[in-house]
């Protein structure tokens, strides 16, 4: 990659400027990964029309003029049957007492449930918090003023900033407003840095999002991506890698295999593409796929995957 990835310059001296951290938060299938993308400039989430298609707390950086945004995507909230979903619901709540701001996202498409109500419960001792409603290139704009008024009486927000992930609509109106609500100080990262995500889970989280592009049913919930061995570039320019796709059950196997093949070659074939785009080289990529039976509720197996508990 041409961004830097990994901690956090020692800014000591530099220059103060308006520079903070903004977590992004909400329900399963909000757009909080599209708008990370959309906000730092790049594809560092990757993105599914299926729900927790987030796992891990994600960091993005994006320097402005006069000021430098930390913003973090989040697991979306939702009710937790494995292991895996706990930790992943506990990552997201844990990053509210850890930010400068929370951006809670809502799908303007949907109506206020109970999974909301139970996140706008949580925030109530959190401020500020600005309600981000994504979607609007699906909605009437004639039908987002009731549901912005029905919203403003749940709780008292610094602001209230329709916009479409997707499209980029009024996402400079969004920055603007993050801008203004965060504090002064020296910027935390240097000016080519991106993301704090490792190339072994970039590396992963690309073959899992063509496992969820290409598979249906049960299968996407189910799946995860190892990367068993992670070889740089030879002098030819030709990356190395080797991912095991797990799957929970034996019948699940063949569904991601596919007949001759056909699947786990459809979904390696697009995921070689997206790789050698992200790191700009030639890539060999070897998947193979193995049963891991209950590997949702294996602590041990989680740790692995990133999805041990967050380290402040």
């Amino acid at each position: 990659m041409t961004a830097r990835t990994g901690t956090p310059d020692d800014s000591s001296g530099a220059p103060r400027i308006t520079c903070g951290s903004v977590c992004l938060i909400g329900r399963p299938n909000a757009g909080k990964s599209t708008l990370l993308n959309r906000l730092v400039g790049a594809k560092i989430a990757i993105v599914s029309d299926k729900p927790q298609t987030t796992r891990t707390r994600l960091l993005g950086v994006r320097n402005y003029p006069g000021g430098q945004v930390i913003y973090i995507d989040t697991p979306g909230i939702h009710r937790p049957l494995h292991r895996m979903n706990a930790r992943m619901v506990e990552a997201a709540l844990d990053t509210l007492s850890e930010v400068d701001l929370v951006t809670l996202l809502m799908d303007a498409t949907q109506s206020i449930g109970g999974g909301d109500r139970y996140l706008l419960d949580r925030l109530q001792k959190t401020s500020p918090v600005v309600l981000v409603l994504n979607k609007i290139d699906r909605v009437e704009k004639l039908a987002l003023l009731p549901k912005i008024g029905e919203l403003s009486r749940l709780r008292d927000f610094a602001e209230i900033v329709p916009i479409s992930a997707l499209t980029g609509e009024n996402v400079d109106r969004l920055e603007e407003v993050v801008l203004r609500y965060l504090p002064e100080g020296p910027a935390l990262y240097p000016a080519d840095y991106l993301t704090d995500q490792p190339e072994r889970i970039l590396v992963a989280e690309t073959v899992r999002e063509q496992v969820l592009a290409h598979t249906r049913s049960e299968i996407p919930f189910s799946t995860a991506v190892l990367v068993d061995r992670f070889q740089e570039p030879d002098p030819s320019g030709l990356m190395r890698l080797y991912c095991t796709i797990l799957v929970e059950r034996a019948s699940q196997k063949p569904i991601v295999i596919g007949r001759a093949g056909s699947m786990v070659k459809r979904i390696g074939t697009a995921a070689r593409l997206e790789l050698e785009r992200l790191f700009g080289t030639r890539v060999f990529l070897d998947l193979r796929v193995k049963v891991r039976p209950d590997w949702r509720e294996d602590e041990r197996l989680l740790d692995t995957l990133g999805l041990g508990p967050h380290e402040s």
